[in-house]
């Protein structure tokens, strides 16, 4: 109940403020939220080092600003290149994991780690905002919430009662074959619902096929959430959205969706 009741409310509020908002405001959300999931990922993947996931949750939020310096006002990062900021933190992870040493059996994984935080979240929620950018954004977001949501929603149901070969048994156990065709099927049918709807630029075969490909990329996000949360030995992210878990549960399949519905909508559309 408390996840319905946390869907109806949000879900609506998130639609709203899309359609309404300018690019700088939708850049204000979304760096608040990769710096939400910043800090649900060090919490993670280094517990043990209670202060730092705050210092790198600041620190990699700044690499968006720093890729995206051409759509919003920039004044800070105007002279810092996207490859100057990342050499700065590759630099700053070395050092940390040189002057911090808890356990020089675990130095390398750690700044393994500190890495993957910083390029997973701000690379891939960049890819939000450019989207937003061009023409039709707000159309292009609607459009990747719908097969995100309708391909997560199908994939549960089909798999919940039709599911009987096991997907990734050893990421994620619950996830079948037939959930996965269920929620490819539901993302195809999201599309096409938005063509007939809101979105009728979309041509059906160009439409079929991004559903495909989004959607597909949508549930290898989520496998990979899974993976992660498994090798952590957690069962949620976090504990922010009643309910849902933490940002990084809701953004999973999303960060992966991103990048493939900007490259059809830059490049083929």
């Amino acid at each position: 109940m408390k996840r319905l009741i946390t869907g109806l409310i949000a879900l609506p509020l998130l639609l709203i403020f899309v359609q309404k908002s300018e690019t700088f405001a939708f850049f204000c959300l979304i760096l608040g939220i990769t710096a939400t999931g910043l800090l649900e990922f060090y919490r993670m993947a280094l517990p043990q080092r209670k202060c730092f996931g705050f210092v790198a949750a600041f620190a990699g939020s700044l690499l968006l600003p720093a890729l995206l310096q051409d759509l919003v006002p920039n004044l800070v990062f105007e002279r810092l290149p996207f490859s100057l900021c990342l050499t700065l933190l590759v630099l700053f992870s070395a050092l940390f994991s040189l002057f911090r040493i808890r356990d020089i059996k675990q130095s390398a994984g750690e700044t393994g780690l500190i890495l993957l935080g910083f390029l997973y979240l701000p690379l891939l929620m960049s890819y939000l905002v450019l989207l937003r950018d061009l023409d039709h954004g707000v159309k292009w977001i609607f459009l990747l919430l719908i097969i995100v949501m309708s391909g997560d929603t199908a994939a549960f149901y089909v798999g919940s009662t039709l599911g009987k070969r096991k997907l990734y048994p050893l990421v994620s156990p619950k996830k079948s074959v037939e959930g996965m065709i269920g929620g490819l099927a539901g993302s195809v049918i999201g599309t096409l619902l938005a063509g007939a709807t809101f979105f009728p630029e979309l041509a059906i075969a160009g439409a079929v096929a991004t559903a495909l490909i989004v959607g597909l990329l949508g549930q290898l996000g989520d496998l990979f959430e899974s993976l992660l949360k498994r090798s952590f030995g957690v069962k949620d992210s976090g504990i922010i959205i009643p309910g849902h878990g933490g940002m990084l549960d809701r953004l999973d399949s999303v960060l992966f969706a991103a990048p493939p519905l900007y490259i059809y909508a830059r490049y083929f559309f």
